[in-house]
């Protein structure tokens, strides 16, 4: 298979999503069968967010609410949502609040010392007990003066960490080991407060010698003088910097805004470690760190990093702090290492919680979220990232002006959707393929030939009228054409008609839960007609308070009209004014769960009254007879029909002789589809009678 491309970004990403700058490089993987692919296809997608799309009529918000929900894809995985992700979040953070204690700093050390101390106790008692088997009253004599006074000083270190260790810097040991163990904890809580400081990565900050030390001042130094160079607009040797003091820095960062923002982050860590103390812890570390950071020039230049840091990232949450209510204790080491985590953990969950659109996700660091969340949610986040870029690549949707907006390729693969939905649900014997006889008289080709009969279309097929001709007069020229001869192409009967479709927009039909299914028939109705009856018309009118035509390319986006008032009236009227211009046999198909409470009076306004005055009746009564009189047939599909409603309904059927239809949200999909393509074989068998 040789290789697959595992992700392509258009820029790479530190650690913690931060772009790299111009010096981009895309990393491959060799295809080795463990990789999981992208599951998700933009049919997927589309599929899922279809529902949410066409009821609240805002592709943006439906991407932002599937980013929220997440979804189980036809394969059966599970992709994540941002709620689940969160959840998992804030209880992996929860758990380590509530099952460690930043105590264990001071408990790690303080363990230290007392095994220093208690080392040297049992060397001066070794030492005394020696003395006194050795018989030699002098040697004891003196060794018991000075296990003494060393006894003595021991009893007498300072109780805080800080003192006890400058007590014990200038204590004379007298066991080597004793010794040695007090120097090692010294070069270990050095590296540690370090860490504390810049948090470098073990391997550039163990077994520091001096020289080692020296070199990370100037490092430091050099650091805070690109800043001020920077911010005097002059350009740093980034480079030249790298080659001096890149072994301090594993991360291998590709230019100084990505070292400056990594340092920035875990300088952040540290001083949450720091704000999450008791005030008492806090003084003791920073005693302990005057302690045992004795170059004075280090410590500033540190403290000047961290100050030029904040004043650089402000937004880095310097000011954050954890509370710890667990007993299980931590050392310093891994105190710095859970802050970070806890650091990460915030910032991720920053990053979801802010996020608009599937498109701000690719900043999210998945190799970071696979370390902190597991395998699972890192792949849904890669999924998540990857779905507006799908979306566009197929193109059912573009952007514009950093809104995705459906393409006329978008609002078919909906409509679609909505259609596939409906025919799955409603039985075949109903509706099945709703194929039409092909033989018959009209005007679209149909690729085979007959006879010519006075009264065909005089489309001649020329190649099997000349073969006629020599197999009747045999070969040679010229042929000689007889009426005999002549074959003419067989045509589709084709019946043309015309439809509008009259949708409720009035408040009543998202409350009762009825809009939706109507306006998933209306995108089922138009994709049937535009893709299997392409010579038909289909106009779209929407009404409340008032009425409107709709054009195709809005209809994903229609919602319903916060008013109240169904002003039927106003909907004939247009649909009628649209069916004047059309020819064929015309037909108004209306849903609606209300009887008409609006109407245009003369002077143009609307007038509304609930329940309905007669005035309002009349008007759309007449509108009904206008569309009577111009061979327009109404077929009501009314829902939640009241006793009155349903009056009103047999009143219109009787003026107009068109068909009501009384049905649910459930099946009215399968009553206007199955009502329109009857419809549409009765025009063919009369058709074919005449």
């Amino acid at each position: 298979m040789g290789e697959i491309l595992l992700r392509l970004p258009s820029e790479q990403y530190s650690r913690y999503g931060a772009p790299m700058g111009k010096n981009n490089r895309v990393r491959y993987s060799r295809w080795d069968g463990t990789q999981v692919g992208f599951d998700l296809d933009a049919t997927d997608i589309f599929s899922e967010i279809t529902d949410d799309l066409l009821y609240h009529g805002d592709l943006n918000a439906a991407l932002r609410r599937m980013m929220q929900t997440g979804f189980d894809t036809k394969d059966g995985q599970r992709m994540q949502g941002m709620r689940e992700m969160l959840e998992k979040l804030r209880k992996k953070r929860r758990e380590a609040l509530e099952n460690h204690d930043l105590g264990g700093v001071y408990d790690d050390i303080a363990r230290g010392l007392r095994d220093v101390v208690d080392t040297e106790r049992d060397a001066l008692d070794a030492a005394a007990a020696e003395a006194r088997e050795s018989g030699d009253a002098r040697r004891q004599e003196l060794t018991d003066q000075v296990n003494a006074e060393r006894h003595a000083a021991l009893d007498l270190l300072a109780p805080d960490l800080a003192g006890m260790v400058r007590d014990l810097q200038n204590y004379e040991f007298t066991s080597a080991e004793a010794r040695e163990k007090f120097e090692q904890l010294i070069d270990q809580l050095r590296e540690q407060l370090m860490q504390q400081y810049v948090d470098q990565m073990t391997g550039a900050v163990e077994g520091m010698t001096a020289e080692d030390m020296a070199r990370m001042k100037d490092m430091f130094a050099e650091l805070n003088q690109m800043l001020e160079a920077r911010q005097r607009g002059e350009e740093p040797d980034f480079d030249g910097f790298m080659e001096r003091f890149g072994d301090f820095f594993p991360e291998n960062p590709q230019n100084l805004d990505e070292l400056l923002e990594i340092m920035a982050r875990r300088m952040a860590a540290a001083q949450a470690m720091l704000n999450s103390m008791t005030p008492e812890q806090r003084a003791q570390l920073q005693a302990l760190s005057d302690q045992l950071m004795d170059d004075m020039d280090l410590r500033w230049q540190v403290d000047q990093l961290g100050q030029n840091l904040q004043q650089m990232f402000p937004d880095m949450n310097w000011g954050q702090q954890y509370d710890f209510s667990g007993n299980d204790p931590l050392d310093m080491a891994q105190a710095n290492q859970l802050l970070q985590e806890l650091g990460d953990l915030d910032q991720l969950e920053n990053m979801l919680s802010g996020a608009s659109s599937p498109g701000a996700l690719a900043e999210v660091d998945i190799d970071r979220a696979r370390e902190l969340l597991g395998e699972e949610t890192a792949r849904s986040l890669e999924q998540m990232a990857e779905l507006a870029r799908r979306l566009e690549e197929s193109g059912l949707v573009e952007n514009k002006e950093g809104r995705l907006e459906l393409t006329p390729r978008g609002i078919r693969q909906i409509g679609r959707n909505s259609l596939d939905e409906l025919f799955t649900k409603m039985a075949m014997d109903k509706a099945g393929q709703h194929e039409i006889s092909r033989i018959g008289i009209g005007h679209e080709r149909d690729h085979s030939t007959k006879p010519y009969e006075f009264g065909d279309p005089f489309n001649l097929d020329i190649g099997r009228t000349v073969r006629n001709a020599i197999q009747r007069g045999g070969s040679g020229s010229p042929v000689r054409l007889t009426p005999d001869d002549f074959e003419v192409e067989r045509t589709e009967h084709m019946v043309r008609s015309s439809t509008v479709l009259m949708i409720d927009l009035s408040l009543s039909m998202p409350m009762r839960d009825n809009f939706l299914p109507a306006k998933k028939v209306t995108m089922a109705l138009h994709s049937l007609i535009t893709s299997k009856f392409p010579r038909d018309y289909m106009g779209i009118v929407g009404f409340s308070e008032s009425a409107r035509e709709l054009k195709p390319e809005q209809l994903p986006e229609v919602s319903w009209d916060f008013v109240y008032g169904t002003n039927m009236q106003h909907g004939l009227q247009i649909a009628r004014r649209l069916l004047s211009r059309q020819t064929g046999t015309k037909q108004i198909i209306m849903i609606t769960d209300g009887e008409p409470t609006a109407h245009i009076t003369q002077s143009g306004d609307v007038y509304f009254n609930y329940p309905p005055v007669q005035a309002t009746v009349d008007a759309t009564l007449k509108e009904v007879m206008l569309c009577t009189r111009d061979n327009i047939r109404i077929n009501t599909f009314v829902l939640d029909a009241t006793p009155d409603l349903r009056h009103f309904i047999e009143k219109l059927t009787e003026l107009n002789r068109g068909r009501a239809f009384f049905t649910t949200p459930e099946t009215l999909g399968d009553y206007v589809l199955v009502d329109f393509i009857e419809h549409k074989r009765q025009l063919l068998r009369g058709r074919r009678a005449g």
